[in-house]
């Protein structure tokens, strides 16, 4: 690792490779900005001048009436919601103020338990017990599925006196969940329905039938930079229903957004959803094709398969080759050596997050890429299945681990650092989370499990980031 290297030479080092961008942003680069808004060049060539404050006649994004206005309208005109809103802290910001909007202080959310972290501190700062609904496990890869509108029915038994529900739809791995039914389940019982639709901003033009915001969410967030082409930490949240108070929701999103909003980003916006209004049809129609693609020409590839599910969002590309020898993490670093880069990887699964910036020739890439690594594969490593003995039953413990739910009690007030050994049956005293996806293995006020602690711990050995736990492999536990 170089020590010695600032940010910006690694920025300038990374463009100069010319890589192939199959993780967020969706723009993928400034390519696509030139090719889709020319006369936008501006916003590159003299970004300093456009950072600028709340001057006259910039509006305000917390008391929008002019410029900034306009752009919520163009978004809640390509989205048709009843309020769109503009989110410069991410989905994240957009989440927890949906939470802290539905649910009273004190109160209960139903949740599924694979929710994004960001979801967990919402309900930690607005002091609400979660109740969990759990996904179903895909279990050849060991990851989570849907969630199914009976459990969100088991958990509402669980607790009726809960006032919203909230669900990721699609999950990191594209795969969506029924949100009408599940909507019908919460409304019957008087609940909002809360969706992160982070991973699918682009499905209310891509494919209504699993888009949030046709399904009957009242509250939908959209994560416009992960697959559409506004600039990273974008984001923005769409109100479909009358049950929501808008007067509080614009007040708990102001209580967690920057008051310094940035107008660089709030110009990617407004330059994304002009792109949309422009040429939306016409991206939609090529990215549907390019997929189409390769969904052809992989299968010429020996050795290469994808996760299929009957949900799945198809612009993420679930890659497994591990009948050739290769683990996700593997397939990831055979790729990286030829200037492609994945979102992320799970077992024997690498993930390619397409989005609206890949054109043709970035799925050529993949696709010759893949077939030289199928070809030269070494014999010795055929018909991987994720244990080796760098990473002893990595596939079952993920497995293990998404399947396990564990006991709950109540976080603790006081903490320690204490080895993970030695944590087991102890209560956690924060988030344990592999990120990406973001999806917590223990929240606080669990008790923890041995297997999961252990199989935290490979994944930092491997490298990998996991929140909560130190590289030596420590973790907070209640004293």
């Amino acid at each position: 690792m170089d020590t010695e290297k600032t940010l910006t030479a690694f920025l300038e080092e990374h463009r100069k490779e010319n890589p192939v961008s199959f993780h967020m942003p969706g723009h993928k680069g400034r390519r696509f900005y030139e090719k889709y808004a020319p006369k936008a060049a501006a916003l590159f060539n003299r970004l300093p001048d456009y950072d600028i404050t709340e001057i006259p006649g910039a509006d305000n994004l917390f008391q929008p009436e002019t410029v900034i206005r306009r752009v919520m309208d163009r978004y809640r005109s390509l989205y048709e919601s009843r309020e769109t809103y503009l989110l410069i802290n991410g989905s994240s910001a957009g989440l927890m103020a949906a939470i802290m909007t539905a649910v009273p202080p004190g109160g209960k959310l139903i949740m599924a338990r694979n929710c994004h972290k960001s979801v967990f501190n919402g309900a930690r700062l607005g002091n609400i017990t979660p109740v969990y609904a759990w996904p179903e496990i895909i279990e050849e890869y060991g990851i989570c599925g849907e969630v199914t509108a009976e459990e969100i029915e088991r958990a509402i038994s669980e607790a009726p006196e809960a006032s919203a529900v909230l669900v990721t739809s699609p999950n990191y791995y594209g795969v969506c969940s029924d949100i009408e039914a599940i909507g019908q389940a919460a409304h019957r019982h008087g609940m909002m329905l809360i969706v992160d639709q982070a991973h699918g901003a682009h499905l209310p033009f891509m494919n209504e039938r699993l888009a949030a915001e046709k399904g009957g969410a009242d509250i939908v967030i959209d994560s416009t930079h992960k697959t559409l082409a506004s600039f990273t930490q974008t984001a923005i949240a769409n109100i479909c229903s009358d049950m929501v108070d808008l007067d509080v929701f614009q007040d708990r999103l102001q209580m967690l957004e920057s008051t310094s909003p940035s107008y660089l980003l709030m110009a990617s916006l407004d330059l994304n959803a002009q792109i949309l209004e422009d040429y939306g049809e016409e991206l939609m129609k090529a990215w549907r094709e390019n997929l189409m693609y390769f969904y052809r020409r992989y299968k010429e590839i020996p050795g290469l398969s994808l996760m299929t599910h009957p949900a799945l969002d198809p612009t993420k590309l679930n890659l497994d080759m591990s009948s050739r020898g290769y683990s996700g993490a593997d397939l990831e670093e055979e790729l990286e050596k030829r200037g492609i880069y994945m979102e992320l990887t799970t077992g024997n699964i690498a993930m390619a997050m397409t989005g609206i910036g890949n054109d043709r020739s970035d799925y050529d890439r993949l696709l010759e890429a893949l077939a030289e690594i199928s070809e030269n594969a070494p014999a010795a490593k055929a018909s991987f299945r994720c244990e080796n003995e760098e990473t002893p039953g990595i596939c079952e413990a993920e497995r293990q681990v998404n399947s396990h739910k564990p006991e709950t009690v109540r976080v603790p007030a006081k903490a320690e650092s204490v080895h993970y050994t030695e944590a087991e049956g102890r209560v956690s005293a924060g988030l344990i989370i592999p990120y990406p996806p973001g999806r917590p293995l223990i929240c606080p006020g669990e008790v923890m499990d041995g297997k999961v602690l252990r199989y935290a711990f490979v994944l930092r050995q491997r490298g990998e980031k996991v929140i909560g736990m130190t590289a030596d492999g420590f973790v907070r536990v209640g004293v």
